[in-house]
């Protein structure tokens, strides 16, 4: 067997500074050439090597999971839906987070790089896999479908990038050593777009749960123009609405909760998630246990089983008050007296005070343990691994919804989203007013997305984005997109940094 060394520009966009990585292990600058991927059980473990590097990884550079470091951190704590604040000497992270929070991050922020290496490592896997399929024994016949789910998952990598960082790379041949130069917004977003629509007659227009179908690209492309003007600066409102009516086979699950329960694969709803199972190894999921209290165990089970808790991320002052008592999505987040389930009192902190989270937090850079709403989407039981069992929702059936209701709103035609609108507040127990507005939209959309990753994009679209809010000030314009990490701009120096940031 022989093996292929290659890829260089990946590896140096990846692996910027440590000599400590395990190259071999990870598996981004070798692949298997031309003997392996010519049967059917060989195919399949190629394109699940795709899938699995969905969820991330870690080593001695930074963790790129997104459930949670840094990569779902940086989304949320840039927004206007979570913070990370620092309590006493905890969570302090060279100020990391304080920056996010207060919107004055820098190219060296450790949460951009892993964001930046989460997607290019999923690229650089999906590259040096079709390279294998190219090498195969295969009728061209046979690696089509297998080409149009590879080049779709590729897709969901770059719009991530397009979304995050604007003006990136585009690398789609893993025998190209050259270092690449970015690409402008506009064709990372064209990019994006021929990908997903050459691959759509190719794919699946079965509902295949946790795999790139026909629906996953829809409902992808409707993101994709759902925030064009952001992107562009040219409006898609109702290219994002046909493709939303594209999407079939989906149903919003009567119980809101059972799309974050620990079996969540049984929902109708999730359109798209990423799998994860701890006996079978799988790592990177414990955002619970990043934003409970240490001893809030205790609420869980009597004899405390249940994992360490580390008490950072929480939601920032205002966001749990935006729920109205009767809405049933208010229980995505845990607030209030702890109680202990061994002798059913309030549990008393290490410094004597009552475990009670309070909506209110004192400041980003100077918070007591127990204030900050915390983070309750996903279920939490007794028994639980650190890795938790529950798979990662990425794009359900309510956001379908939610954007073709928006966009009728952008087109004038308010009347139109009613019925879009009234399925997912009938579900969380809400009545709609008599009149819908965007700033409806923009409040329905954090009560039903709270906690899932999306919020920032939001932001942005709305506007919001740039406005002040706790802990904040006005935001520049350029901000809207994140600096190239500073080190992979050392590694590459036909990289320029985007507008606005420091070049260096």
């Amino acid at each position: 067997m022989k093996i292929k060394i290659t890829a260089a520009l990946l590896i140096s966009m990846l692996f910027t500074i440590s000599s400590c990585t395990d190259l071999d292990e990870q598996l981004y600058d070798r692949v298997e050439d031309g003997n392996f991927g010519n049967t059917p059980k060989e195919i399949d473990a190629l394109v699940g090597g795709a899938y699995s590097s969905l969820r991330g990884f870690a080593d001695a550079i930074s963790n790129n999971y997104p459930t949670c470091e840094y990569v779902f951190f940086l989304n949320e704590t840039v927004s206007d839906e979570a913070t990370i604040p620092t309590r006493g000497t905890n969570w302090y992270d060279g100020g990391q987070y304080q920056d996010a929070q207060k919107h004055t991050w820098k190219a060296d922020n450790r949460m951009i790089l892993s964001a930046w290496r989460y997607n290019y490592s999923g690229i650089a896997k999906i590259n040096s896999i079709i390279y294998q399929i190219d090498k195969s024994s295969l009728t061209d016949a046979a690696k089509t479908p297998i080409y149009a789910e590879l080049k779709a998952l590729r897709a969901y990598y770059y719009y991530n990038l397009l979304d995050l960082f604007g003006n990136v790379p585009i690398v789609t041949n893993f025998e190209d050593t050259a270092l690449p130069s970015n690409s402008t917004r506009k064709q990372v977003y064209d990019f994006v777009e021929k990908e997903l629509l050459d691959a759509i007659p190719h794919l699946t227009a079965n509902v295949v749960y946790s795999k790139f179908t026909k629906n996953v690209a829809y409902s992808l492309l409707a993101r994709l123009y759902l925030n064009s003007e952001a992107y562009i600066g040219t409006a898609r409102w109702q290219d994002c609405i046909d493709m939303c009516q594209k999407v079939t086979g989906y149903t919003l699950a009567p119980d809101f909760f059972a799309n974050f329960a620990t079996e969540n694969q049984k929902s109708p709803e999730i359109i798209f998630a990423i799998p994860y199972d701890s006996k079978a190894g799988t790592v990177g999921n414990y955002m619970s246990s990043m934003s409970c209290h240490y001893l809030h165990k205790l609420t869980l089970s009597a004899i405390g089983d249940y994992p360490w808790s580390a008490n950072g991320m929480c939601a920032q002052p205002g966001v749990y008050s935006a729920f109205g008592d009767t809405d049933k999505r208010k229980k995505c987040m845990v607030a209030g007296d702890q109680i202990n389930l061994a002798n059913g009192q309030v549990i008393i902190m290490d410094n004597g005070e009552p475990l009670t989270y309070t909506e209110e937090v004192t400041s980003v850079a100077d918070a007591k343990e127990n204030e900050g709403v915390r983070l309750g989407k996903y279920e939490m039981k007794a028994g639980e691994q650190w890795e938790r069992d529950h798979d990662l929702v990425v794009i359900r059936y309510a956001e379908i919804l939610m954007m073709q209701a928006e966009c009728y709103v952008r087109l004038g035609s308010a009347d139109l989203a009613k019925p879009f609108l009234q399925q997912v507040t009938a579900r969380a127990g809400e009545e709609m007013p008599a009149t819908i507005d965007l700033h409806f939209i923009d409040q329905e959309l954090l009560k039903e997305f709270t906690f899932e990753g999306r919020r920032r994009t939001d932001n942005i679209r709305f506007g919001t984005f740039f406005l002040p809010w706790w802990e904040k000030g006005a935001t520049e314009k350029y901000r809207a997109i994140f600096p190239i990490p500073s080190t992979v701009l050392t590694t590459n120096k036909n990289l320029k940094q985007n507008p606005g940031y420091p070049l260096n």
